[in-house]
């Protein structure tokens, strides 16, 4: 049940028909947990808690260093040294102290996933390598729960949101050698998609709308364009095949 001071804040987003009391509630009692404390994660979280989802449960074992400064928005120039998440969660909570922030200090890996995972109602990919992205993606089939990804290199970023059994997955949309590089990205790519993607889970959530499934949506700041593209489910794909 929501609290006097909680329908006070949600006042104007419940005003939204799709969202109501019933939708708010529905956010408070959820769990999310976004992988990645960094220029995809701060605006996912910023936003999500915000919204008032009710537990965040964020994963990062990086520290803040000067170079993350010109994206990762939850990161302060007082911040270099510490801890992401310790950093990130302090934001979080003093913005919306009706929300649990839960903060994983463990790197990501096949081992631990479903663990680290478990309990949660989706996994926000804020990643910046495709092989962590991979291990995420196939723990949400292992727990039947969505994933919703997305990605940027300099003006550039996409989404999709990925339902076990129901989409095409994001290891259909990729094949041979998985590549690690440092990429190039301006704060405002990020900051676009990690809200693309924040509006995917809180449609989920609240059971409104259509979602992102077997569509990839790409952005270009350069044009100022928003592209859409079908992915059709790959019949051979290691994580998704035959797995209605």
């Amino acid at each position: 049940m929501l609290s006097a001071e909680e329908s006070r804040r949600y006042d104007r987003q419940m005003m939204i028909p799709e969202i109501g009391h019933a939708g708010q509630e529905k956010l408070k009692e959820a769990s999310v947990f976004v992988a990645g404390a960094g220029g995809l994660g701060s605006p996912v979280t910023l936003y999500l808690a915000a919204a008032g989802v009710g537990t965040i449960r964020l994963a990062d074992h990086d520290r803040v260093e000067v170079s993350n400064l010109n994206r990762q928005v939850l990161h302060w120039s007082e911040d270099v040294g510490r801890s992401k998440v310790d950093s990130a969660a302090e934001k979080l909570r003093r913005m919306n102290p009706n929300v649990t922030i839960e903060t994983v200090k463990e790197t990501i890996a096949e081992h631990n996933a479903e663990a680290l995972v478990s309990g949660c109602h989706g996994i926000v990919d804020a990643m910046d390598n495709l092989a962590t992205r991979y291990i995420l993606n196939r723990t949400a089939f292992r727990l039947n729960i969505p994933f919703f990804h997305g990605a940027v290199r300099g003006l550039e970023g996409r989404a999709m949101t990925v339902i076990p059994g129901k989409s095409a997955c994001l290891q259909c949309l990729r094949r041979g050698p998985v590549p690690e590089e440092k990429f190039p990205v301006l704060g405002v790519t990020p900051a676009i998609i990690g809200c693309i993607q924040a509006a995917e889970v809180i449609k989920y959530i609240i059971h409104v709308g259509e979602l992102l499934t077997n569509r990839l949506l790409t952005f270009d700041g350069l044009s100022l364009k928003f592209t859409e593209f079908t992915v059709e489910r790959n019949p051979e794909c290691d994580c998704c095949a035959d797995k209605e």
